[in-house]
């Protein structure tokens, strides 16, 4: 019996062990493969239609505004402003009758001056896998520049080039590392994730009318 349980317990651990050495180099090769395509910079990126804005709660869960939101509007318009781009496909969680991403960050973009009908609505972004697939499925786009933070771009960027699009980020001001922690720490368990849904080949939860933008 003391056998068995010492050979299960070399199973798990051997299992642990691999775990984090995939997360570890998932992480690594995400952000070497996707570093080449993002900046702080509008300067550092090319001329192309369309932004695709990735969604986060205006408030976060004691209340107060989530400066992950705020952030990526402010990078969102300045990329707007800058002529880069001439439409802004934002793409967020509306699973809820009282949580809509979306509308949240148009109506957010529309106060800093980015017309409506530039503004164009996903409210099945519910995950990054989903957001990026939906703006080449959906929207017809199959060359774009994601606005987020840095560490978020890094794997959506490298989704997006897997889907066969050509893909930049615009990386919108990050918080301190006190407020973001939390953040941070899930992202290395997102970027292992990514490697997986493309492995075992996971689709968006939605599909949907194509939708034309100019």
């Amino acid at each position: 019996m003391k056998k068995i349980v010492k050979n299960i317990f070399k199973i798990f651990l051997l299992l642990f062990v691999a775990g984090i050495i995939f997360i570890a180099w998932a992480n690594y090769s995400i952000k070497t493969s996707s570093d080449p395509f993002t900046s702080y910079k509008t300067a550092d990126l090319p001329a192309v239609k369309t932004a695709l804005l990735l969604g986060t709660s205006k408030t976060l869960n004691n209340g107060f505004p989530n400066a992950y939101f705020y952030n990526r509007i402010n990078a969102a318009v300045e990329l707007y402003k800058s002529g880069k781009v001439h439409y802004i496909i934002v793409s967020g969680d509306n699973s809820r009758k009282d949580y809509n991403e979306p509308e949240d960050m148009q109506f957010a973009l529309m106060e800093h001056g980015v017309p409506k009908d530039k503004i164009f609505l996903d409210f099945a972004g519910f995950r990054t896998l989903d957001s990026v697939v939906r703006a080449k499925e959906i929207f017809g786009q199959n060359k774009v520049i994601i606005v987020s933070q840095k560490f978020h771009n890094e794997r959506a960027v490298f989704l997006a080039r897997k889907y066969g699009m050509e893909a930049f980020g615009f990386n919108a001001e990050d918080v301190n590392k006190y407020a973001g922690l939390k953040t941070n720490m899930r992202e290395y368990l997102a970027k292992a994730k990514a490697y997986w849904d493309l492995i075992f080949g996971i689709e968006p939860k939605f599909g949907g009318d194509k939708v034309l933008i100019p």
